[in-house]
């Protein structure tokens, strides 16, 4: 079984366990209000275009009160919640084995729910290979595996600062945020939530795109119609974990 997102790194595991196993491998995709909706869409998409077997389960991580008090450890009890949900189909469906997505450079960052994995014996093969995001894209694009050249992504709860209270209608918000930036042709985008203050990431090559003058404007006045009072662009750009910085610099 392939805990399966649809970004870059669990469909080329996806595609090789597929091509192993054949019909022995099913991929198992979460839908819950913590994921961006166009996530699920391509995940179905990926998984018919490999011809594997695939599974939508439903989640609501907010109904664990760990999860929404949004702690620096909330990957953890996220991913706990996933992997209890993983192991009861895996024995339904008599599969020895639970894989994930997880590759090397991911040791790099704040990766609490790697605990979680630990504790549950999910299997991280990519990791284990020693693969870093760079080489699965060269490798995908070999392969000719769909979705290597996708950006990356993450939990909408990622958007938020460690400690601030995660709800719904927040989630709902950033999402119509990033979707709408997202709509100009920009390819990565992060809107990091600072109280009423948006904060965009986006790669240097996007930011002409985000600070054309109509553009501009246009972004500034949908988000703040979604709530936000002030819209700012991050000089630094897009980075992963930025919302992880204060943790490891011990702030």
């Amino acid at each position: 079984m392939v805990a399966y997102s649809g970004g870059v790194d669990s469909t080329f595991l996806l595609a090789v366990v597929s091509g192993i196993l054949g019909d022995n491998a099913v991929a198992v995709t979460t839908q819950s209000e913590i994921h961006p909706v166009k996530e699920l869409e391509e995940a179905r998409a990926h998984a018919k275009t490999l011809g594997v077997k695939h599974i939508v389960i439903h989640t609501d991580e907010l109904d664990d009160e760990n999860f929404m008090a949004n702690p620096p450890e909330r990957c953890y009890h996220c991913k706990r919640g996933l992997f209890i949900r993983l192991t009861e189909l895996a024995s339904r469906y008599k599969l020895d084995c639970i894989a994930d997505g997880t590759n090397y450079d991911d040791l790099s960052d704040l990766r609490p729910g790697m605990r979680a994995a630990a504790q549950f014996g999910i299997r991280s093969p990519l990791q284990e290979a020693g693969l870093s995001k760079q080489e699965i894209r060269v490798l995908s694009r070999e392969m000719n595996v769909p979705a290597w050249d996708r950006p990356a992504q993450s939990c909408l709860a990622t958007r938020f600062p460690f400690g601030t209270t995660i709800t719904r209608e927040q989630l709902a918000r950033v999402d119509r945020a990033e979707q709408f930036i997202s709509s100009f042709g920009v390819k990565q985008v992060r809107v990091r939530v600072h109280g009423d203050l948006a904060r965009i990431e986006v790669s240097r090559d996007d930011m002409p795109v985000v600070l054309d003058d109509e553009i501009a404007a246009r972004i500034a006045d949908t988000l703040t119609s979604l709530g936000y009072t002030y819209v700012t662009l991050d000089v630094q750009g897009y980075r992963m974990g930025s919302m992880n910085e204060p943790v490891k610099r011990g702030v």
